[in-house]
């Protein structure tokens, strides 16, 4: 596995926190720290800033590269219980355990954390944040995959990896997992462009996520942008709203 790693000044002078980021669907750990934009805000804010790959790399599974949306570059960041996925598909112990491990390895950080990221990523954020409030104080999302057991995408994911029994697919659903929350994680911030035609599509779903979030008293901020696609040019426009998002959860 491969990660990008961006080291702020402000860790010459102390220790700073980790903003992790969830790259989306076909995406590698290049595509945020060359497209996103987001290294001028986390040098402004003292966050140091990590970003995986999608998906493991090199294993030559059988029909592992027959899809864009299924397999190489589109782990949904969950633990696979089908074969041949289980041996190495296990992006959500890599993303909450092995990264962070390692990163802590190598490099002298606090130990505050956040995570986000976009789309299949965003999906990623959400579920892991929701999942252990104790590891991650701040959550957010570029067009997240928020109800991935409604969508097309997220109902070949899940089949896939996790199989045809679709209660083992809660564990990994963002709308599902917040209806459990009860409010216990900090404000969420989401942005959606109104233009995404994946969101026509109907492969994101906000609204069903926003509608759990109300149900179960979870503080959430949905921004609709009009005239923005799913691109990084969208993502990169809204960046410093994010990263100013999780400075005042990690800095203060």
């Amino acid at each position: 596995m491969n990660f990008a790693v961006y080291v702020p000044p402000q860790a010459e002078a102390g220790l700073v926190p980790v903003l992790y980021y969830l790259a989306g669907l076909t995406c590698n750990e290049k595509n945020f720290v060359e497209k996103g934009g987001a290294q001028r805000y986390a040098a402004e804010h003292g966050l140091m800033l990590v970003a995986p790959d999608t998906s493991p790399r090199g294993i030559d599974i059988p029909g592992a590269d027959n899809d864009w949306d299924f397999g190489s570059g589109a782990g949904f960041y969950v633990n696979a219980t089908e074969q041949p996925w289980a041996k190495h598909y296990q992006m959500y112990d890599y993303v909450v355990d092995e990264l962070p491990t390692l990163v802590r390895g190598e490099f002298e950080i606090s130990d505050r954390a956040g995570i986000f990221g976009h789309s299949m990523g965003g999906h990623g954020a959400l579920i892991c944040g929701l999942k252990n409030p104790d590891k991650y104080a701040s959550i957010s999302a570029f067009a997240p995959i928020a109800a991935p057991a409604q969508c097309d995408w997220g109902k070949k994911a899940f089949a896939g990896y996790l199989g045809a029994n679709q209660s083992a697919w809660a564990a990994y659903d963002a709308t599902e997992l917040v209806k459990q929350a009860k409010g216990t994680v900090g404000p969420i911030l989401i942005d959606q462009g109104e233009g995404d035609q994946f969101l026509a599509d109907g492969q994101l779903l906000p609204e069903v996520f926003a509608a759990a979030c109300q149900e179960s008293g979870q503080a959430l901020q949905l921004r609709r942008q009009p005239g923005y696609d799913h691109s990084y040019y969208f993502i990169s426009t809204f960046m410093g709203d994010h990263i100013r998002h999780h400075a005042d959860a990690l800095c203060s």
